[in-house]
């Protein structure tokens, strides 16, 4: 529809977001088949089970958008320097329209799906078409605009700001996508929460060497528990078993590994290895 009306206006902000649903339309076919391949369960090579590739997707999305963002920022470009009149811009506004409504209805349903699955690949298609309701809604004004007041620079000013926002969506996808694939650590709020249900376990003398990671749909918990030397293994077996089902219970997708030891000895710990980030 929304090349039919490009054909028919010429207006280089109806192609923006023309392209922009093209690239979606290849994004979330990349997007479906790499959450299959994240859902598939882990094999002999992938014992941590296949949940990156979810953040692989998300970066190739993102290069996507950076490209389509520098095309429009060109067609902006050359249309300010040769500004073009707006023609058939009555069907402009009509597809516009139904690309609104039936984009509206696609992010309340991926808002959805996210809730349930935690999918950074959804969670990036989805900033795509949260961005691509907003241009559509940009296209509109700027054709309503044109229709009543044909000032040539309406159109390539809308299609500056439209690939000025498919950068930033660019860039917050990439942020997000580096952060699962360098095994960043779960947020602070998150670390303590995990520390306070541990904790919370009477039989638990001290915690340390805390680290996780997620891969998007899966989260990675493991520490060290320090418990009474001289209680029996299966009582501290028991123990991790209490401590493995709070965890589970508050985060239904982690995995979770712990080691057991004696309180209060001496060994080499990963806590005593970290090192602070500095700000700035």
């Amino acid at each position: 529809m929304k090349l039919f009306a490009f054909l028919m206006t010429d207006s280089v902000s109806l192609l923006s977001s023309l392209m922009d649903s093209a690239f979606d339309a290849v994004a979330s076919l990349v997007t479906m088949l790499s959450v299959r391949h994240a859902m598939s369960p882990a094999d002999e090579e992938h014992r941590f089970g296949h949940g990156k590739m979810e953040a692989l997707s998300a970066l190739g999305q993102a290069v996507f958008i950076f490209g389509s963002a520098m095309f429009l920022l060109f067609e902006a470009m050359q249309r300010f320097l040769h500004p073009q009149p707006i023609g058939a811009i009555t069907t402009g506004i009509s597809v516009m329209i139904v690309s609104i409504v039936l984009t509206g209805v696609l992010i309340l349903f991926q808002i959805f799906v996210i809730r349930k699955t935690k999918s950074i690949a959804i969670s990036a298609d989805h900033l795509h078409y949260k961005g691509d309701l907003f241009m559509n809604l940009g296209v509109f004004l700027c054709l309503s605009l044109s229709l009543y007041m044909p000032w040539p620079y309406f159109d390539p000013i809308f299609a500056v700001v439209i690939a000025l926002a498919l950068l930033n969506g660019a860039r917050e996808i990439t942020k997000e996508s580096f952060d699962i694939l360098m095994d960043k650590e779960l947020p602070q709020a998150d670390r303590e929460k995990i520390m306070a249900l541990i904790n919370e376990h009477k039989d638990v003398a001290a915690v340390h060497d805390l680290r996780t990671r997620s891969t998007g749909e899966r989260i990675f918990i493991e520490f060290h528990l320090e418990m009474d030397g001289d209680m029996s293994l299966m009582q501290a077996h028991d123990i991790t078993e209490d401590i493995e089902h709070a965890l589970f219970e508050a985060y239904p997708t982690s995995e979770v590994l712990i080691h057991q030891e004696p309180a209060g000895i001496e060994d080499h710990r990963l806590d005593d290895k970290i090192v602070p980030i500095k700000n700035g």
